[in-house]
């Protein structure tokens, strides 16, 4: 019975060297999927209106929210376009031009994993008065 102790403590510590690989191997997918989606563009664009609301939201995650009202015809109800912004230069440019016509840069990015990069898939990198 002695002799078999050694060779069961063997096979535990094997099962959990290969639990704890299995699990840096998800972990390291997971991050490398995060970070293609988060780094490749499916689309990319520009919209030009009226940015109605923009503020810092999130518990532990803090993001840039915002909403740009895009008025294609004068007297007509427009639309509202959601908007996400991780760099704070941006959104700091966003502040200072809240009230005026502006054209959006923005990337689509598909398929991210948490709202902690974002509520929206519509990350703006740019923002320049039209007016």
């Amino acid at each position: 019975m002695s002799s078999s102790l050694p060779a069961t403590a063997r096979r535990s510590s094997r099962w959990l060297l290969w639990l704890a690989g299995f699990i840096i191997v998800l972990g390291g997918l997971a991050a490398g999927y995060t970070w293609l989606v988060l780094n490749w563009s499916y689309s990319a664009g520009e919209r030009a209106g009226y940015v109605q609301k923009f503020s810092q939201k999130g518990w532990l995650c803090k993001t840039w929210e915002g909403e740009l009202a895009i008025v294609a015809i004068p007297g007509s109800l427009p639309e509202i376009f959601q908007f996400t912004v991780r760099d704070d230069q941006v959104a700091a440019n966003i502040n200072a031009l809240m009230g005026k016509r502006v054209s959006l840069s923005y990337e689509q990015h598909i398929g991210i994993p948490s709202t902690c990069f974002g509520e929206t898939g519509y990350y703006v990198t740019r923002i320049h008065a039209v007016e």
